[in-house]
């Protein structure tokens, strides 16, 4: 149930969205109670890190599908590289900070994506067109107890929020797909951020970038057309987080 004047309430009663929201709990509980993920998620969850950087930083280079040779160097890769590294750790990294502080935290995940591509006295700083600072508090409040709408909602508002803002100018995508991971570990429904939606994400770019546009229109439709593909997304993420931990089981 979502609190009385909570602002997100008409995104969660969107049709189809509740139950779209409990698919993906249900799917991402059963990555976690994988046998593999009961004990050994360190090492499965830092597999899963990976291959969100690269599907992530594959979308900011406009690319459809992971290169035959592997991960390709780069520095929007060296970026999402270091914001995967730290998400990870759980409250002693960027998970803690953003319970805290979470402005300083969309600081530090933006020091950390585009610190090979803009000048040092540019990182973490939002632009100052468009009250993007303001937009920034209200969004940053919502996500951190201002709501009580399902967190797969949550992540959805903060990343389609993020990619509308553009706030920083540069890496916004690796830092917007980041705080949505930020929200589905803070939040408990991924704490060890075992799930990987990013590569759905980039399978499916043109659906991707086409429903981020219809958020920014903030219709009924248009939200609801992209929480429902976020959801698809951290569903199938979660399919990845399983397949994870098979591999991971046969080899050991």
């Amino acid at each position: 149930m979502t609190a009385v004047n909570d602002p997100l309430a008409p995104l969660a009663e969107l049709p189809g969205v509740a139950d779209a929201s409990e698919r993906v709990r249900e799917a991402v509980g059963k990555a976690h109670r994988h046998r593999v993920n009961l004990r050994g998620w360190p090492a499965t969850a830092a597999e899963a890190a990976v291959r969100a950087a690269q599907a992530s930083s594959m979308l900011d280079r406009g690319a459809p599908r992971f290169p035959a040779e592997g991960l390709v160097s780069g520095p929007i890769l060296a970026g999402a590289l270091r914001v995967a590294e730290a998400l990870q750790g759980g409250q002693t990294a960027l998970v803690g900070v953003w319970q805290r502080a979470p402005l300083q935290a969309l600081a530090r995940l933006h020091a950390l994506a585009a610190a090979d591509l803009v000048e040092a006295d540019a990182l973490g700083r939002p632009r100052v067109q468009d009250d993007v600072a303001n937009r920034l508090d209200v969004l940053a409040g919502l996500l951190t107890g201002g709501s009580a709408a399902p967190a797969p909602v949550l992540a959805a508002v903060a990343h389609g929020e993020m990619l509308t803002l553009a706030p920083f100018g540069s890496a916004d995508g690796v830092v917007a797909r980041a705080v949505s991971r930020l929200v589905t570990q803070a939040s408990g429904l991924d704490p060890h951020g075992l799930g990987v939606p990013e590569v759905y994400w980039m399978r499916h770019a043109g659906e991707y970038r086409a429903a981020a546009q219809q958020f920014a229109t903030g219709t009924a439709d248009g939200l609801r057309q992209w929480v429902l593909l976020c959801c698809r997304a951290l569903e199938e993420g979660a399919a990845e987080a399983l397949s994870i931990a098979e591999a991971a089981a046969k080899n050991a």
